[in-house]
């Protein structure tokens, strides 16, 4: 059996000081990965894993994940390089189609499965030291390019953050993980481990090949009521446009609209209180250590390989929700998968 993991995840909207902070923190858990958001218009995701990677000893870093649409293939891969120089623990890269990209004059690139499947190729013949060399419907790079920085010293996994059927499907050809974001849905997980096998399939690699990856919001306080209130508010704000993404929920359309009339009138307590704790807990983790606790082994038992505990961690400071995290709910959770 793989090994299952347990990583923190940080939206990239921080001063430099705080990103040092927070690695410093983190540092003092058994955390196996640490990721950063690239979601715009935040920071990119880069600044803030480089400042992190000389305080962060074990775990792993990376972006969950960043756009080629925002970001071409020749810098991501050259910014992966430079963390990899620093990170001890090594790195990742997760890559995604992007969301909100025309609200903020990002012009998709087009097809979108076939810029990333040509941008994967551009990042790992990079990262491996071979030509570039891309005649593709997308990008067009001479043969002659090649990486003129340090290599990795190990490989870097790749992993495709996505809840569609045709983009899991290009993971199973070419990812090490799939990302379902905002979700804490047990049952989106096979769902989803279908959808990559298509893509094992095709290319002759194990079902099964291919990790699955589930994270989303997180708020833990010994304060369980408090707690979940926050994350009720929280969620209230995209869950009428993820609900529609995971085709396993059953959720009543008109409870969705009138949520998402709350929020657009800005009464993000009235859209709160529309929340049932059933829902709420299928989109987010909430409540005090022992809920999380039960939460995540749900998730591990259905076949996730990595569950990721999301921005903003508590109720009040993010350092009060991840000492909980690393104190309580990874030594439980730990015993529980022996």
């Amino acid at each position: 059996m793989k090994n299952r993991e347990i990583s923190i995840a940080f939206q990239t909207d921080k001063r430099a000081g705080d990103y040092i902070a927070l690695a410093r923190l983190v540092n003092q858990y058994a955390f196996d990965a640490v990721t950063v958001y690239c979601d715009a218009p935040y920071q990119p995701s880069y600044g803030p894993l480089l400042l992190m990677a000389p305080h962060i000893k074990r775990a792993r870093l990376g972006p969950s994940g960043i756009p080629p649409s925002r970001m071409h293939p020749i810098d991501i891969a050259a910014q992966t390089a430079l963390l990899a120089d620093l990170a001890e623990g090594g790195v990742y890269l997760g890559l995604v189609r992007g969301g909100w990209l025309a609200d903020h004059g990002i012009n998709e690139l087009k097809p979108p499965i076939t810029a990333l499947r040509e941008a994967i190729y551009i990042i790992r013949a990079l990262l491996a030291g071979e030509s570039a060399g891309c005649n593709g419907r997308v990008y067009r790079i001479a043969e002659h390019v090649r990486a003129p920085w340090p290599l990795p010293s190990q490989p870097v996994p790749l992993q495709i953050g996505t809840w569609g059927a045709k983009l899991a499907g290009l993971a199973g050809e070419a990812a090490d993980e799939v990302k379902i974001g905002g979700s804490a849905n047990p049952d989106v997980i096979p769902l989803i481990a279908d959808y990559i096998a298509a893509g094992e399939a095709r290319v002759g690699r194990e079902r099964g090949a291919v990790n699955i990856v589930i994270g989303a919001v997180s708020v833990v306080d010994d304060d369980r009521e408090a707690a979940r209130w926050v994350a009720r508010k929280s969620v209230a704000l995209y869950i009428p446009i993820v609900s529609k993404l995971d085709p396993t929920l059953k959720i009543d359309p008109e409870l969705m609209l009138r949520v998402e009339a709350q929020v657009k009138i800005g009464d993000d307590d009235a859209a709160a209180r529309l929340i049932p704790d059933d829902i709420l807990d299928r989109f987010i983790f909430a409540g005090d250590p022992a809920d999380i606790i039960e939460q995540c082994a749900r998730l591990y038992d259905a076949g996730a390989q990595r569950i990721e505990l999301g921005t903003p961690h508590s109720v009040s400071e993010a350092a009060t929700g991840i000492q909980l995290i690393g104190e309580q709910v990874i030594p439980a959770l730990r015993e529980y998968l022996g």
